[in-house]
């Protein structure tokens, strides 16, 4: 038999969880400062969500106005909210007026029903708005998640808890339209009511740990970003490009071969001597960010050093590789430093070397690579020597 007290504690569970759940996205928004805005909505959806449901639990002891337009007011903006924070996390783009738009919708509604006893007109806003949101918030965040990004695919399925919170809404909506007479409140001991807790218990559970997972993924992810990349052109540093080349040598083996394209920007120390280091630095971003319309997303771009850098080219001979090396050099040539209102002519010469079977280790394509590029520097710069 169902009794009151099982709903009850059901009912405090919830507003529990959600309640710890608001302290613990703030300490990573406001302490831990990890995905800060988007932190900050969750744990704005979760005291939205408690705050609803507390005062779902007090209607009858406080006056009506006070517990059942504000209650589901806040009901469908904690489902707003936590569209917001998944965009947020997902895209890293707060999405929020969609949300705030169905949530006005929404009030306006409500508002302008007449609170007849059934209250069955209210469910279907509340729990049909609170479906609409979830389900756009998961297959938005399905699609995101879905894309390849940094070379790896995050698991889609993550975004699943979003759907069955969406169907679990849907659920209680049709509810009332099969519901005769005056609907139950949520604290009612029905067998209805008594899942829907207990679903909404799990869900809720369910998907602050799955977002909090996402979020702390994010930050390996950025973590592992700032060890491989150079912190001046956002290419990757020495020891990434060098992984990088040992894994492309190991493929040499089973057939996949590759090419180099060595780089190195033309009379640097001269640009340096006559406008400053800081003038050297802006000619190595604006290099860098001039060259990569021209590398592939399997392409690999780093700098070894200095002014030099390297582009490693898999499935490509010496002859994709020269016409790669030639669009580079009239890239960079064809765009001079813009620095203290005046124009630097910029250019660079380029080594190319294709593997070969016989290389005993990725450093001879390298050799020969950086050969070439010496013979380029000889012939006048600005030129492209395999």
């Amino acid at each position: 038999m169902i009794t009151t007290a099982q709903t009850q504690t059901l009912l405090a569970s919830i507003i529990l969880v959600a309640g710890v759940s608001t302290l613990v996205w703030l300490g990573l928004a406001l302490i831990a400062r990890i995905a800060p805005r988007a932190s900050l909505a969750m744990a704005c959806a979760n005291a939205a969500a408690a705050l609803s449901l507390t005062l779902h639990a007090l209607r009858g002891v406080l006056p009506d106005a006070l517990t059942q337009w504000p209650a589901d007011v806040l009901s469908v903006a904690s489902f707003a909210l936590l569209g917001a924070a998944v965009s947020g996390i997902t895209t890293r783009q707060l999405v929020w007026k969609p949300g705030a738009i169905v949530v006005a919708g929404a009030a306006l509604l409500l508002f302008a029903l007449p609170d007849d006893a059934g209250r069955h007109w209210q469910t279907r806003i509340v729990n049909g708005a609170g479906a609409g949101l979830s389900l756009a918030a998961g297959t938005s965040a399905w699609l995101a998640l879905g894309r390849r990004g940094n070379g790896r695919r995050t698991p889609a399925p993550l975004t699943l808890p979003l759907f069955l919170i969406a169907l679990l809404m849907a659920v209680r909506c049709v509810e009332s339209f099969n519901t005769p007479g005056p609907l139950p409140g949520i604290r009612v001991p029905t067998a209805f009511n008594l899942a829907f807790l207990w679903a909404a218990l799990v869900l809720t559970l369910l998907q602050n740990a799955t977002l909090a997972f996402l979020v702390l993924m994010r930050l390996i992810l950025r973590i592992e970003r700032l060890l491989e990349r150079d912190s001046l052109t956002d290419t990757l540093n020495r020891r990434a490009f060098d992984q990088a080349l040992a894994h492309a040598h190991a493929w040499l083996a089973r057939g996949r071969g590759y090419a180099l394209v060595m780089i190195d920007m033309d009379r640097f120390k001269q640009l340096n001597d006559s406008l400053g280091h800081a003038a050297g630095d802006a000619a190595l971003r604006q290099m860098a960010k001039e060259l990569q319309p021209c590398v592939r997303e399997v392409d690999r771009f780093g700098r070894l050093g200095g002014e030099e850098f390297c582009v490693l080219l898999p499935d490509t001979d010496i002859a994709g590789a020269a016409l790669v090396a030639e669009r580079m050099r009239h890239l960079v040539d064809r765009t001079p430093l813009r620095w203290l209102e005046q124009d630097w002519p910029l250019s660079a010469s380029f080594g190319i070397a294709e593997a070969k079977r016989g290389d005993a280790s990725a450093d001879a394509v390298l050799a020969r690579a950086d050969a070439a590029l010496y013979r380029a520097k000889s012939q006048g710069r600005n030129v492209v020597q395999a």
